[in-house]
């Protein structure tokens, strides 16, 4: 049966479980971010770069791998995993497990048809919002831990382990600092997640208006087409998120926001823009696809 919602009902016509939802979209995310993180921290790199002087030390998504790699060894690429994890547990379980239960009840109970768009959209920002306010620790200490560079051999790591991270930052810097950023990513993840899955909804949606089967390709369609609107409309946000958490020469949103018009004109906010939708195209294909089938199999034996 085709259906134009992001998770379609279960054969006996009960929506699917609360429960349910945030466990198979905490998964899903964390699957995806194991499987796209080298990318990501390419990303950073890219980012953080881009504010700095002198010559050019990265160059492109593959080749910023490609240096990474050989600088630092393979595993740097998967460094911040343990916190990337982390937040996709929180946030990916928040997210994406609440977006149909906020846009249910947006819509209203005795609603018939397709939801709006603009009601997608509001679910998506209320969902964004809430899960990365819980969850803002978890990405400040993986900027952080992706933004390190390898030091000396035998120099002491500044955070050589996830969960110590944590502890020192709020040692060192007080717990407030665990939320440092807090605005820029409650703005980017907010706009993210509303650009994610309100077009993967709609693009789905259209599809399977337009006669195609509720399948993997559809999956991936709408996973490319949630990661390249994201990115369009996040990137001002990410850039600025990415510097105010991995450098001290900002002091928050709006200084930073400021200082890198003024140094580097408007399309700054869209430096890194391949490697951003590198990232978030791939991140969301991988994402959907696997919470899809994940859903599938959790309907077919009763989990859901």
């Amino acid at each position: 049966q085709k259906t134009g919602r992001m998770s379609p009902p279960s054969p006996s016509g009960q929506r699917n479980s609360f429960i349910g939802n945030i466990a198979a979209s905490a998964f899903s995310s964390s699957f995806a971010e194991v499987v796209t993180i080298p990318l990501d921290t390419a990303k950073v790199r890219l980012q953080l770069q881009a504010g700095a002087s002198g010559p050019l030390k990265y160059r492109g998504l593959i080749g910023t791998c490609v240096t990474v790699a050989k600088e630092e060894g393979v595993k740097s690429l998967w460094k911040g995993i343990g916190p990337g994890i982390h937040r996709q547990v929180l946030f990916g379980g928040l997210r994406i497990g609440l977006y149909e239960p906020i846009k249910d009840f947006y819509v209203g109970k005795d609603h018939v048809g397709e939801v709006p768009l603009h009601l997608k959209v509001a679910a998506g920002l209320t969902t964004g919002a809430v899960g990365i306010t819980i969850a803002s620790p978890t990405d400040l200490v993986k900027v952080r831990m992706q933004a390190e560079g390898k030091l000396p051999d035998g120099a002491p790591r500044r955070y050589p382990r996830a969960f110590k991270a944590y502890g020192i930052i709020a040692k060192q810097e007080g717990v407030a600092a665990l939320w440092t950023g807090l605005t820029p990513n409650v703005a980017r993840n907010a706009v993210i997640n509303a650009a994610e899955l309100a077009s993967y909804d709609q693009v789905k949606s259209s599809l399977l208006s337009a006669g195609m089967d509720d399948g993997v390709p559809c999956h991936i369609l709408s996973g490319l087409g949630a990661g390249f609107v994201a990115c369009v409309v996040g990137s001002p946000v990410d850039v600025i998120k990415s510097r105010v958490m991995g450098s001290s020469r900002y002091s928050g949103f709006v200084d930073c926001a400021l200082k890198t018009l003024k140094a580097e004109g408007p399309f700054a906010f869209w430096k890194g823009f391949l490697p951003n939708f590198g990232r978030l195209g791939s991140w969301n294909v991988v994402m959907f696809l696997t919470l899809e089938q994940v859903r599938k199999a959790m309907r077919e034996n009763d989990l859901m």
